[in-house]
């Protein structure tokens, strides 16, 4: 039976990557980009859906799409995500607002109106970061990005325990990867393509509901 993933974020970067990993792979894949539209993939199993986690209207419109479509998805990958603090030192009160919009509370009310979509036995993925680790944090930068990753964690986390033994849940540390989130990512160890096949693998594993696992090292992070 063929299997439906809903990727969001997938017009570049990881989620792009990702949607092309489960395209090759057999699935039916559901991404989503701000603009509804993703260049460069053409097939027959690839379906696009606007959503900008800023704007509660396109949050309530795609669970509205999938409602008014029957359409059940076996994994959600929460991949959207935004970084405009990322390698500065000071919180700036717009740029940690817009960052707490999109990878906090839009994540968060997406994923609620979504959940009753999700197969049970399927599995919901959240991109994370090990800068959102707690115990690893030595440095001061990114105060609104680390912030918003620690949140999501906790998400993680409260879905591990409201979940458990109907859905799989995961956050993922994507690795340094090269994109265009920062400029400092241009330097990154891991290509996108590269990233989502370590993500793609560890997705279709039979991994450990409530696992946060680095996708680099091949090994669980502390929370």
């Amino acid at each position: 039976m063929e299997k439906t993933v809903l990727i969001t974020g997938a017009s570049r970067g990881i989620g792009f990557a990702l949607a092309q990993q489960f395209l090759k792979n057999g699935f039916n894949v559901i991404a989503t980009s701000r603009t509804g539209k993703i260049e460069n993939i053409i097939h027959k199993n690839f379906e696009v859906l606007e959503l900008d986690l800023s704007n509660e209207k396109t949050i309530n419109n795609l669970a509205q799409i999938l409602q008014n479509k029957n359409i059940k998805i076996d994994i959600l990958i929460n991949n959207a995500g935004i970084g405009p603090d990322l390698y500065t030192h000071e919180p700036e009160k717009e740029s940690f607002k817009q960052t707490f919009d999109v990878n906090v509370s839009g994540t968060v009310f997406l994923t609620e109106l979504l959940s009753p979509h999700i197969n049970d036995g399927g599995k919901i993925i959240n991109i994370s970061s090990k800068m959102g680790s707690i115990n690893m944090c030595v440095l001061t930068d990114s105060v609104a990005y680390r912030m918003s990753k620690t949140a999501l964690n906790m998400y993680t986390k409260i879905l591990v325990n409201r979940l458990l033994g109907k859905q799989l849940i995961a956050a993922i540390h994507p690795g340094w990867v090269r994109t265009t989130i920062a400029k400092g990512n241009v330097n990154g160890r891991l290509s996108p393509d590269e990233s989502a096949s370590k993500i793609f693998d560890f997705v279709i594993s039979d991994f450990e509901t409530g696992t946060f696992w680095d996708i680099e090292t091949q090994s669980k992070i502390e929370w």
